[in-house]
């Protein structure tokens, strides 16, 4: 089974959770289409739903599913979105996609987080994969010298500009041993939006992908 093989089987898996006349918390990236492609299976079933970023706004409303803004909602029941690495307590990086900053917005508000990775994704320490931050665009050379203090290679992603107008700085060579505690030191440098750690707000549910099938955690 092929590495999209195995992210579309854990994103179709993610359709089980889907309760009806609710609206959808949708994440972006590549097993996320996948799993937005499921819900248009179901999309008679479902009222709609709530998208972390414009391109998966998009391919929903391509889908016929209508998309809601998150100001207008009070909860979301279920929120599904993918990761760039995770660890045996559920933390993860994400933010490869540039969307970080509404992923947490909107798993903040989900009451239950569904995480839909193949099991390439799976690590014992989280930093292998370049952490991701978000910046206000002026302040990118002052929070680059301040990751610099924290033991990180920042990274200027060129050519990247956020669906909020911000850039990203991808933060190399970390060993995150505690992923809550680097979560908050980051977000506490000023002209940070946020950063791409989801520890404080891991997720609920796993959904691998393997070859086998997928395996629920």
């Amino acid at each position: 089974m092929t590495q999209d093989e195995m992210k579309k089987a854990a994103a179709w898996a993610a359709l089980e959770y889907i309760k009806k006349d609710t609206i959808v918390g949708v994440g972006t990236g590549s097993t996320v289409n996948h799993f937005i492609d499921a819900l248009g299976s179901i999309k008679d079933q479902i009222k709609g739903a709530v998208s972390s970023s414009e391109a998966s706004t998009e391919k929903l409303k391509a889908l016929g599913i209508e998309v809601f803004e998150l100001n207008d909602v009070d909860q979301l029941d279920v929120y599904v979105d993918g990761a760039d690495e995770i660890n045996a307590s559920n933390d993860m990086i994400k933010g490869g996609g540039a969307a970080l900053t509404r992923e947490k917005i909107v798993a903040a508000v989900a009451q239950q987080f569904i995480c839909i990775v193949d099991n390439t994704k799976h690590v014992e320490t989280l930093g292998a994969f370049p952490l991701p931050v978000e910046v206000i665009p002026m302040a990118r050379s002052y929070v680059a010298r301040e990751l610099l203090k924290l033991g990180g290679d920042p990274v200027y992603r060129q050519g990247v500009v956020t669906d909020n107008g911000n850039v990203i700085l991808d933060v190399h060579d970390l060993q995150i041993k505690e992923p809550k505690l680097l979560e908050e030191t980051i977000n506490q440098i000023v002209g940070v939006v946020t950063n791409g750690l989801f520890a404080h707000r891991g997720a609920d549910i796993v959904i691998t992908g393997t070859p086998e099938g997928p395996k629920i955690s």
